[in-house]
């Protein structure tokens, strides 16, 4: 593909991370466009038409029952065939934070089981909603293309329900199959289960996992969130090259341009 890829911002009633989301896209290299799932639902917008599918944070339809739950059962009871087609056409999922717990509900992470949820997202150990700036790091995956983000990256968090649960015989098989992509990392660029550093304590630090094509990706952080330099609140101290949101943004754009 030699044009930029056109993204599928998703919004729903709760969605709050949006815009952020289509800045990042934008500046990353990528066409976004706001499309409400009730477009989707009435086919005014097709997402056939899409090369990205991109499920902000915030709260979806306000965390009702659990986080990402309804939106979940929205796709599955509306948009299902379309999911099964836009995949098939190996078209890219991105969902961040409650996109995250979207994935997970629906069965799309970790295994593509449409239907069947194997994982969870469940609430932070602390207690609390976590709003803070966090590092991770990148693992050898199947989402390749991140591999060069092997450093510990600043990413903010913001989230209550970020805690990464699944059965012991899932888990082994998410770290068999390579399908982790992020870990929370200390200073050192460790995985760590202290926190605050894994703010939610995640299983294995596990921050975001992907399927087994690497073109169906969930993170709990926002990267987003770090675009331009001065969003960071240590710019002033710490020199960074790049912001690292967009440097994660490039290598999706990149990924799904040469895919």
């Amino acid at each position: 593909m030699k044009s930029k890829p056109k993204v599928c911002i998703l919004r729903s009633d709760g969605t709050n991370c949006d815009q952020e989301l289509f800045y990042a896209f934008e500046k990353a290299g990528g066409i976004p466009e706001y499309v409400h799932i009730n477009e989707l639902r009435r086919k005014d917008k097709k997402l056939m038409e899409f090369q990205i599918l991109a499920l902000p944070g915030g709260f979806s339809y306000g965390d009702d029952i659990a986080s990402g739950k309804v939106l979940a059962i929205e796709l599955m009871s509306f948009l299902k065939d379309d999911l099964q087609k836009f995949i098939g056409r190996n078209g890219y999922i991105l969902g961040i934070c409650n996109g995250f717990q979207t994935l997970i509900r629906t069965g799309l992470l970790p295994f593509g089981t449409l239907g069947k949820m194997q994982a969870s997202l469940t609430h932070n150990d602390s207690g609390r909603f976590e709003c803070r700036w966090v590092r991770v790091r990148a693992e050898e995956s199947m989402a390749t293309y991140l591999n060069e983000l092997s450093f510990p990256m600043h990413v903010a968090v913001n989230h209550g329900e970020g805690k990464l649960f699944a059965e012991s015989g899932v888990m082994e098989r998410i770290e068999k199959g390579k399908l982790v992509a992020l870990r929370y990392v200390d200073n050192e660029g460790k995985a760590t289960m202290s926190y605050p550093e894994n703010p939610n304590g995640a299983a294995n630090s596990i921050a975001g996992i992907t399927d087994m094509t690497g073109r169906i990706l969930g993170i709990m952080p926002h990267p987003e969130k770090f675009i331009d330099e001065t969003q960071y609140p240590n710019f002033r101290r710490e020199k960074i090259e790049k912001p690292h949101g967009l440097l994660f943004y490039e290598k999706i754009i990149r990924f799904v341009k040469e895919s």
